[in-house]
């Protein structure tokens, strides 16, 4: 029950917060198939943005689910909370003046989209990790696509579960064709050309 709760308004506000860190705060969202490259993009990118004294979390997906949604399966319901969490949480940290990196498969259109209403467009930036299924199958770093063809997995995103692809992402990276470190300097590009890197005044 929510009826007896009140919001309570902070002496500190975001602004101070961003001032005090030197840089606006936002949410990097990737989202991608299992085995694009989302992590090592996003692990990379985190460490180079760190280099450059950003202050920086990474909320990475299967992380997540050792600890705060560890009682959540794979179904589409379960999915979906997962999803709502960790944008509840990424807003925390952009409210606390952080650059959030969070990499999920995120494969509903709608749970993006509530993570990004969430923070407003400007402080969301959807990364979609593309890759093609025989790169995946090919590369499959965890093996779970032999274990999802084998019919050892079930609920499993791009054999037996649905993926839809972001409509309009701010940045689009074909691992298939494009090197690590060439994703991750788009990315950085990206986000001193829409100056979410410039020193905040």
């Amino acid at each position: 029950m929510t009826s007896n709760l009140y919001w309570h308004n902070q002496d500190v506000s975001k602004r101070e917060r961003q001032l005090l860190h030197g840089h606006k705060s936002f949410i990097i969202w990737f989202t991608g198939l299992s085995g694009s490259g989302k992590s090592t993009i996003a692990n990379r990118l985190n460490r180079s943005l760190y280099e450059e004294s950003i202050s920086t979390y990474l909320l990475d997906g299967d992380n997540i689910r050792m600890g705060i949604n560890n009682d959540l399966g794979f179904e589409q319901k379960d999915r979906e909370e997962n999803i709502r969490r960790v944008g509840e949480a990424a807003k925390l940290f952009v409210d606390a003046g952080v650059v959030v990196l969070a990499t999920f498969v995120s494969p509903y259109v709608r749970d993006r989209q509530f993570v990004r209403n969430l923070v407003g467009n400007d402080e969301f930036i959807e990364v979609y990790v593309e890759c093609d299924m025989e790169t995946l199958i090919k590369r499959d770093p965890k093996g779970l696509y032999e274990k999802a063809l084998n019919g050892k997995i079930n609920n499993f995103t791009g054999i037996t579960d649905p993926y839809e692809q972001p409509v309009n992402p701010e940045v689009i990276l074909d691992t298939s064709k494009i090197p690590l470190n060439e994703c991750v300097k788009h990315i950085e590009e990206y986000l001193y050309k829409k100056g979410y890197l410039s020193e905040i005044k």
